[in-house]
């Protein structure tokens, strides 16, 4: 997620770090904070003034200063992440006193709340750079798109990849199978159905199948839900937070939720059958995701029809061409022992996921930082 101001040289423990640093006297002040970490999952550590503990002030992801304890910070060493709390809304002195300790934001209670959730939620994940969020659609049925999904997430977690697999289509099946994990322990979309504001990507991914390295968010064998938009948005945003890569299994249809992931992703690939019907079908595929979606290109499959290539075939959707889909003999037996699509690296499948990792550059996030509602940048 843009804008994480957690400090650069805070050290991560088990994939995580620890709360922000709380330095105050106003009890009031300080059950509000309190109750802000416990909001973002977050522990903090607690002081009337600097640390005397040598590395406290320096270690932690952040610091949040009440305006009550700012004089006793001028000495504290200038870092990034201090944020001076307070409630006066009409305080002329505030300003002065936020420059004083190296205050990169002030924030005035209630108004900065949300966003002050957020902060700390993300300064306790040790958030960075957010995951490439790649989604697969197919041109029409039975084009081989949740194929292309398994094996490009199996793939980048052989490569060493932060890798968790969303199943976005509550009609395909479940993704699980194909990875032969549907009995594996772990939370389905039904669980997640109801779920609004922010989650923790840390608890997201703890709470999915682990299954051949990576993460996976498949659907209950027998439950019908449909997911609302609020709830995709809040399970894509954790598992991009978590960085690394997220491969997003997708329906033709696309409907609120669907189209709220669109809106989440990096890049679309629309897998396209070589023959003049499905070329048809994926051309209204493409025009209806293109609405949402910036960037989708065409991955063509054979076997082709007579004088049709990949290039035709993307030249006639009216889309960048990614490659060919390989065939891969003996896939079908492959899955039946135990093996998921791209599990055999030797394979072509495998090979053309490989690829396509290596040639996928992550953007550098440019974006600023947004300050936060009734306060501002000191």
């Amino acid at each position: 997620m843009a804008g994480s101001l957690a400090g650069e040289e805070a050290t991560a423990v088990g994939g995580r770090r620890g709360g922000p640093l709380i330095v105050t006297e106003d009890v009031e002040l300080l059950d509000d904070l309190l109750r802000l970490c416990a909001a973002a999952g977050a522990e903090p550590e607690v002081h009337h003034g600097p640390p005397g503990r040598r590395g406290s002030w320096e270690r932690a992801p952040m610091v949040l200063v009440g305006d009550d304890a700012a004089a006793r910070c001028r000495g504290a060493g200038r870092r990034k992440g201090v944020m001076l709390v307070g409630r006066d809304q009409d305080d002329p002195d505030v300003w002065r006193r936020a420059v004083e300790i190296g205050a990169e934001y002030v924030l005035r209670l209630p108004d900065s709340e949300g966003w002050l959730v957020d902060q700390i939620a993300n300064a306790a994940e040790g958030v960075g750079r957010p995951a490439l969020t790649v989604g697969v659609m197919g041109g029409r049925g039975g084009s081989g798109a949740s194929t292309l999904a398994c094996a490009l997430a199996v793939s980048a977690a052989r490569s060493g990849r932060r890798t968790m697999l969303i199943d976005a289509d509550p009609l395909g099946g479940g993704i699980d199978v194909l990875l032969g994990g549907e009995r594996a322990e772990g939370m389905r979309w039904p669980d997640f159905a109801q779920s609004k504001g922010r989650l923790g990507g840390g608890a997201l991914e703890d709470s999915l199948p682990a299954l051949h390295g990576l993460r996976v968010l498949s659907w209950g064998r027998d439950d019908e839900v449909v997911i609302p938009p609020q709830a995709m948005r809040a399970v894509l945003a954790a598992a991009r937070r978590l960085g690394g890569v997220v491969v997003v299994d997708l329906p033709r249809r696309v409907d609120e939720g669907v189209a709220e992931a669109l809106a989440q992703l990096d890049l679309g690939l629309l897998v396209v059958p070589g023959e003049l019907r499905a070329v048809a079908a994926a051309k209204r595929v493409a025009s209806t995701a293109g609405m949402v979606l910036d960037d989708l290109r065409v991955v063509p499959r054979g076997p082709y029809a007579s004088g049709l290539d990949g290039r035709w075939v993307a030249r006639a959707v009216g889309l960048p061409l990614v490659g060919e889909l390989p065939w891969e003999a003996g896939l079908l037996d492959s899955q039946d022992d135990g093996t998921p699509p791209g599990g055999n690296a030797r394979g072509s499948l495998a090979r053309f996921c490989a690829a396509f990792w290596d040639q996928a550059a992550v953007a550098g996030d440019t974006s600023p930082v947004t300050g936060p509602p009734g306060g501002g940048t000191a």
